[in-house]
């Protein structure tokens, strides 16, 4: 059994951790990091050239199914799969962490898009933590404020005209974020709805310190695709 893992995230590894030496597993990277984590099994780099790209490589690899453990804001990749494996009769699965929830005490604002978050900065203060990855940030170009970005690999252009660039990789621990945010005098946290521990602290540190948070909401699952939320419930879902 050959199955094609797409996505670089921490439970993308994680699965195919879990299923390497049970069957052939191929884990599909994008290539936008510059030094990825490498999963167990085999691994392919880049992209497959859209849909039909996608279903050339699956007939060609005799993938038997496919599971979407990709970044819950890659909308397109995920579509993609989607269409791919319908045309090809693959079984898919998405893989997704669950997202994060406010608790007692957060300041929280929901926003459909970067842009609607450039635009709910308006008032919140001059000096924003903008966490949604280095990707994008032209949302935040026109923006008077000032941004600390923190990215694995050096953003994009164009980026707001006062910011400064902090290159780190998670999990980040709940102390360093407290004191990144005093350090750079943090007003307001900006965030997409990613899930999972690995860059949660930054919320907790944001409502011990009486911060806003400006939330990206995460796009939807394409319609009819099942979901798992663990590499270990996805891993079930081969065995069956």
């Amino acid at each position: 059994m050959h199955v094609l893992v797409l996505g670089g995230t921490t439970e993308a590894r994680a699965l195919a951790g879990l299923l390497h030496g049970r069957v052939r597993v191929t884990s599909s990277l994008a290539g936008r990091v510059a030094s990825p984590r490498l999963p167990a099994g085999e691994v392919r780099i880049g992209g497959f050239g859209g849909v039909d790209g996608l279903v050339e490589w699956m007939a060609g690899h005799a993938v038997d199914a496919v599971i979407d453990a990709t970044h819950p804001f890659a909308e397109r990749i995920s579509f993609n799969a989607a269409r791919a494996a319908a045309t090809a009769h693959v079984p898919l699965l998405a893989l997704r962490r669950p997202g994060w929830a406010p608790g007692e005490g957060d300041d929280w604002r929901s926003v459909g898009s970067l842009e609607e978050a450039a635009t709910a900065l308006d008032g919140l203060g001059d000096r924003v933590f903008l966490t949604t990855g280095r990707m994008g940030l032209a949302a935040f170009a026109a923006c008077p404020q000032w941004f600390l970005v923190r990215s694995v690999d050096a953003p994009d252009a164009p980026v707001p005209s006062r910011t400064e660039v902090l290159l780190d990789r998670g999990p980040f621990t709940l102390d360093g974020e407290r004191e990144l945010l005093a350090r750079h005098r943090i007003d307001v946290v900006v965030t997409k709805d990613s899930g999972g521990a690995a860059t949660a602290p930054k919320l907790t540190a944001a409502r011990e310190a009486g911060l806003p948070v400006v939330v990206v909401r995460r796009p939807p699952v394409p319609s009819g695709v099942p979901v798992a939320a663990t590499p270990e419930e996805a891993a079930a879902w081969v065995s069956r």
